[in-house]
């Protein structure tokens, strides 16, 4: 594992060969969800030594349809993701949009995720890195694997070396994704941790109707080949009750299902 990433994990009790997880609702949506979810995903990481990073957007930015959720507001989406951090001990992610995003959110969040529509943004990029903290791009849903080697120079060229790759599968026809498992092989010889996005590759993008549907139900098989492949870490997005979510129910992991397939992933990553 790379050294950033244990020093991120410092706190957690875990097994060195091991995938980590990035896990947790879309979007803020309340503080009774956001330490719901950090409660359950941290107690099964840490029963099945799985390093974990808490996962929320405190704004969504890139939806479908004006009317849809965006989120309680930056101020109080961050400062619940930020205590979420402080009651469970845990690293957070969240998305950030603009390069004034970056110095706003990263006091409050360890990784800085940028958005796969965004991962050619140059400044955003270049803010993201000059804040010192990790930097996790999302590949293109219009690009492949080896073309993220520019997004890696964009930031190692701004000073800083904390550098993950995310994988969210390629724009296939008008309403769906398809994932290109050599994008992981590929990836990972730009000697950058690679994660895969299980949930929102699953999307269907652009439907007549302004909500992104999607296919939850294949995420384990979408985890499994990932496991299978050699990737370092898996994202997942979970909900109690994806039904009521108010972003990306249609391909998010009901919670109570968690527990169950990262057992089977352990097994698996131990199996290769």
């Amino acid at each position: 594992m790379e050294q950033f990433l244990k020093d991120l994990f410092t706190n957690q009790s875990y097994d060195e060969k091991n995938f980590f997880l990035i896990a947790g609702p879309c979007v803020v949506e309340s503080e009774e969800l956001v330490m719901e979810v950090a409660d359950k995903v941290s107690t099964i990481c840490k029963d099945l030594g799985i390093p974990y990073v808490f996962k929320a957007s405190y704004r969504k930015a890139n939806r479908t349809s004006a009317s849809s959720f965006t989120g309680l507001g930056d101020d109080t989406g961050l400062s619940l993701i930020d205590k979420v951090r402080k009651a469970y001990n845990l690293p957070a992610t969240s998305d950030i949009h603009a390069h004034e995003e970056a110095g706003m959110a990263s006091p409050y969040i360890d990784i800085l995720q940028i958005p796969a529509f965004l991962c050619r943004q140059t400044d955003l990029l270049e803010a993201a890195a000059e804040t010192g903290k990790i930097v996790n791009v999302k590949k293109g849903q219009f690009l492949s694997g080896p073309s993220m080697k520019f997004a890696v120079e964009k930031i190692r060229k701004a000073g800083n070396n904390n550098i993950m790759l995310t994988e969210r599968g390629n724009t296939f026809g008008y309403t769906d994704l398809v994932v290109d498992y050599r994008n992981i092989t590929w990836m990972k010889e730009l000697n950058v941790p690679v994660i895969m996005d299980c949930t929102h590759s699953l999307q269907q993008p652009n439907q007549t109707t302004g909500v992104t549907g999607g296919n939850p139900q294949l995420i384990g098989t979408i985890a499994k080949a990932a496991i299978a492949t050699g990737v370092d870490g898996l994202f997942i997005e979970t909900h109690p009750n994806p039904a009521v979510a108010k972003s990306d129910g249609a391909n998010m992991l009901q919670l109570d299902k968690l527990k169950g397939l990262l057992e089977q992933l352990v097994m698996l990553r131990k199996a290769i």
